[in-house]
């Protein structure tokens, strides 16, 4: 599970807690990986095992660009992973979110994931034995206060998991989700501080968050070959907390 040598993996929110997990992780089994994200993921090639990385800087709102840059990606090193790892989790009450904030939810979460599986189809159809990974959220499974647009979002990446499963099959590509609970990074650490995070972690079972590690173990596991026949799932990686 652990050797990816000579497997192509595009990252995006790559700069972020979980994305650096996962670039760090797949480097050190061997694969080439393009980075990308908004800010300029280049400084962080220097620190990645193995060679060939690339670092990409995309804006995920613009589908134009994404339509553009993707396909340079592809030609330059093929792609055989896709990891939707990029994602927006601003929140809010319902009748407090700005149509503006919605509307930009559902642009990163789930428009976006959406672009880039369009734009890499090609080159995850050449691979043979292509691998998407989606990054949605316990959120997308039971309700969580101000958390309308995001859940909204993740459901909905879900249920687009399913389909592109359902659809690309046939070309060897498995699509995938993965629904974690709150993970261990700077930008989730400050939303869920003070008491508001210990009571988040006196309601998970195993009474913690989830780290930056076991995610990117999980995404290892669904992109490599023995998860072959895993297709249109959702991993949930969330200590027990939606099984009440």
């Amino acid at each position: 599970m652990t050797d990816f040598t000579g497997k192509s993996v595009l990252l995006t929110g790559a700069a972020g807690g979980i994305g650096v997990a996962m670039a760090e992780a797949f480097a050190a089994a061997g694969a080439r990986l393009a980075l990308v994200d908004r800010a300029d993921c280049t400084g962080m090639i220097a620190d990645l095992p193995g060679q060939g990385h690339s670092a990409w800087t995309l804006d995920l709102t613009d589908a134009d660009a994404i339509a553009r840059t993707v396909p340079l990606i592809g030609q330059a090193a093929g792609i055989d992973i896709l990891i939707n790892n990029a994602g927006l989790g601003v929140v809010a009450p319902a009748e407090e979110q700005s149509v503006e904030m919605w509307d930009l939810t559902q642009t990163i979460n789930l428009r976006a994931p959406w672009l880039m599986a369009r734009a890499a189809f090609p080159f995850l159809k050449a691979s043979g034995a292509g691998r998407i990974v989606n990054m949605s959220s316990q959120a997308a499974l039971v309700a969580i206060a101000e958390h309308a647009a995001y859940g909204a979002s993740k459901a909905g990446l879900i249920a687009l998991t399913k389909v592109l499963a359902l659809e690309w099959a046939q070309y060897g590509i498995t699509v995938n989700a993965i629904s974690p609970t709150v993970v261990e990074t700077p930008m989730a650490l400050v939303g869920w501080s003070g008491e508001k995070g210990e009571q988040a972690k006196r309601d998970i079972p195993v009474g913690r968050f989830a780290r930056p590690s076991e995610i990117a173990a999980a995404a290892m596991y669904l992109c490599s070959d023995q998860a072959g026949i895993i297709n249109g799932e959702n991993l949930v990686a969330d200590g027990g907390y939606t099984i009440r």
